[in-house]
């Protein structure tokens, strides 16, 4: 595990990765051995190339499950994140596909889907994961093109991969949003970010009542700090003091490994959680949150 004093001041070029994260994230603890439950079902997870969501990646090739990942177009880092994964992946005896994209494009969403859906001809799990943040002290210096980056990421991916992806989606199959314990804390230096962590929790809560009938449930992880390339690629870029001791602040005192974080995404695709919709779960450190 990674304690207070383990994290020392750095940073990476935006976007970040894994392969650069000093100490190592860990993805999936070794002790994990998976009992097979989604076999059977095709997952796809955006972002699914680092952090939070090779961490779901790796559960859920653990569980059975056939996967589909994205990564952000247009950066080499990228992309070496995702084939890592796929190469992970198959020497597990898994099947993972990577699709770069642009999920701030509803076209290029609108194709993923199509691409996805010839690769594996179904999507049971559809996993909301990639985001981004950029810290700012000042409302009065926080750019519209910041602000509207923020929201076209978090928000606006979600709706356009979500309304693409619903067509596809059959009874007992599952929606699940990564969120932030930011949406409940509202730290006063990541307004924007904060405020789209808020709008997905809501956009979760109302789409899984609009869902019911359909037997399709929907769920969000509102994670507390996590020891992820995006930590150093911007809360690093604008100090790299600040991603010393990383979550040292959390009352655990100390930030999660993804692999910590990953089992939520098992429990909330499963049969295991099939009286759940409409949820949010916050595996955060022992923060304490209303929702």
């Amino acid at each position: 595990m990674i304690n207070k004093f383990n994290i020392h001041a750095q940073k990476q070029e935006f976007p970040g990765s894994d392969t650069d994260l000093n100490p190592p994230a860990e993805f999936i603890s070794k002790d994990y051995f998976g009992s097979k439950k989604l076999e059977g079902k095709v997952a796809l997870i955006t972002g699914g190339d680092s952090g939070i969501g090779r961490s779901a990646a790796f559960h859920f090739i653990k569980e059975g499950a056939e996967i589909a990942i994205t990564y952000m177009k247009g950066y080499e880092s990228e992309r070496i994140d995702a084939e890592w994964v796929k190469k992970w992946a198959e020497n597990e005896g898994g099947i993972c596909k990577i699709y770069p994209v642009d999920l701030r494009n509803s076209q290029e969403c609108v194709d993923l889907i199509k691409h996805v859906l010839l690769d594996f001809s179904k999507i049971n799990i559809l996993v909301n994961n990639a985001g981004t943040q950029y810290p700012n002290e000042d409302l009065s210096t926080l750019s519209d093109e910041q602000w509207l980056n923020t929201f076209a990421t978090n928000v606006h991916s979600m709706f356009y991969l979500t309304k693409a992806t619903l067509p596809h989606l059959e009874q007992g199959d599952v929606i699940i949003n990564t969120s932030s314990v930011n949406g409940y804390l509202a730290p006063g230096n990541m307004v924007d970010y904060s405020t789209t962590k808020g709008a997905q929790i809501s956009f979760t809560r109302s789409l899984s009542n609009q869902l019911l009938s359909r037997g399709i449930r929907v769920n969000a992880i509102a994670p507390g700090p996590v020891w992820t390339p995006l930590q150093p690629a911007t809360l690093g870029q604008y100090n790299p003091e600040f991603v010393e001791n990383y979550g040292g602040n959390s009352p655990m005192e100390r930030c999660a490994q993804p692999s910590e974080i990953g089992p939520s995404f098992v429990l909330l695709a499963s049969a295991d959680s099939s009286y759940i919709t409409g949820q949010t779960i916050h595996p955060n450190g022992g923060m304490m949150v209303g929702g």
